[in-house]
C-alpha cells in the first residue's frame, strides 16, 4: 500500500536528488578567465583569435582590452589584472621587466598614410605631409606608432608638424574619418582594418623602419597554463594566418 508518508519520503529523495545534480553541474562549468591586453592595432585579429581561443576552450571567457602599448604597460605596471600582454613594439614589452614571462616575437608592421576618403588633401608621398596647411594627425612618441613615426622623419628628413599627437592608432584614424584631419600615420593593418572609411597612401620608404610585436604571459597571471595558451594559440600557423590575412608581417 503506498501511504502519504512514502509519497513525501520520495518526494524529498527527489528534491535531494536535485539539488545534488545542480551542485555536480555548477563545479563542472566552473568559468575560467583571462585577460589580454593587446596594442590597438591589434584589435580585429585578437577579437577574432579570442573568440576562437573560447571555442576550443569550453568555460573560458576571455576579455580584451586595447589601447596604446604605453598606456597599456602603465596599467600593468600599477597593478592591472592582466594575464597576457602584446605589444605593438619591444621597447613597451621591455619596460615591463620580469613581468613578462617569455616576450616572445610574433608579428611585424610598417606605417601608411591615411587620408579621407577620395584623399582630398592630394597626398601622394611622405613629404607631402610637412606641406603647409595640411593638417596631419600621428601618434604621440611614446606610442609604438608615434615612435616609428618620429623615426621615419628622421630616416627622411622631412619635419611634420601635427595638428594633434594621439595616444593610439584607433585615436589617429577618428580624426581621420571625421574629417579633422587631412592624413594620419597608421599601420599598414590599420587602412586595411578600416576599409572604405580611410583611402590608404603608400609610400616607398616605409620598410625603412619596421615595428616587431611581442607577446608575453605576465608573472601572476591567475591561470599561468591558461595564458601560456593563449601565446601558443597567436604563434601557432591558425594564428598566424589570421594575422597574415589582417595584413601583418612576419616578425
Amino acid at each position: 500500500m503506498i501511504t502519504k508518508t512514502t509519497i513525501s519520503t520520495a518526494v524529498a529523495v527527489t528534491a535531494l536528488l536535485a539539488l545534488a545534480g545542480c551542485g555536480s553541474s555548477s563545479e563542472g562549468t566552473q568559468e575560467q578567465e583571462l585577460t589580454v591586453f593587446a596594442a590597438a592595432s591589434l584589435t580585429d585579429t585578437f577579437t577574432e583569435l579570442a573568440e576562437e581561443f573560447e571555442k576550443d576552450h569550453p568555460g573560458a571567457k576571455v576579455t580584451t582590452s586595447f589601447g596604446g602599448s604605453s598606456d597599456l604597460v602603465a596599467q600593468i605596471e600599477d597593478g592591472a589584472p592582466a594575464d597576457v600582454f602584446a605589444s605593438a613594439d619591444t621597447k613597451n614589452m621591455d619596460k615591463l621587466g620580469d613581468l613578462a614571462t617569455d616576450p616572445q616575437d610574433f608579428a611585424s608592421n610598417t606605417l601608411e598614410i591615411a587620408t579621407p576618403p577620395g584623399n582630398p588633401a592630394k597626398i601622394k608621398a611622405f613629404q607631402d605631409l610637412a606641406k603647409d596647411g595640411t593638417k596631419v594627425v600621428v601618434c604621440a612618441v611614446e606610442v609604438p606608432c608615434g615612435n616609428a613615426t618620429a623615426q621615419m622623419e628622421t630616416e627622411t628628413g622631412v619635419d611634420i608638424k601635427p595638428v594633434s599627437e594621439e595616444q593610439s592608432v584607433s585615436d589617429v584614424l577618428a580624426k581621420v574619418t571625421s574629417g579633422d584631419a587631412d592624413a594620419g600615420l597608421v599601420y599598414v593593418t590599420d587602412v586595411t582594418a578600416a576599409g572604405d572609411t580611410v583611402t590608404g597612401v603608400e609610400f616607398e620608404e616605409s620598410d625603412q623602419v619596421v615595428n616587431t610585436y611581442p607577446i608575453s604571459a605576465l608573472d601572476g597571471a591567475d591561470d599561468a597554463d591558461l595564458a601560456q595558451e593563449f601565446v601558443d594559440l597567436v604563434l601557432s600557423e591558425a594564428g598566424q594566418k589570421v594575422l597574415s590575412d589582417a595584413g601583418f608581417g612576419q616578425p
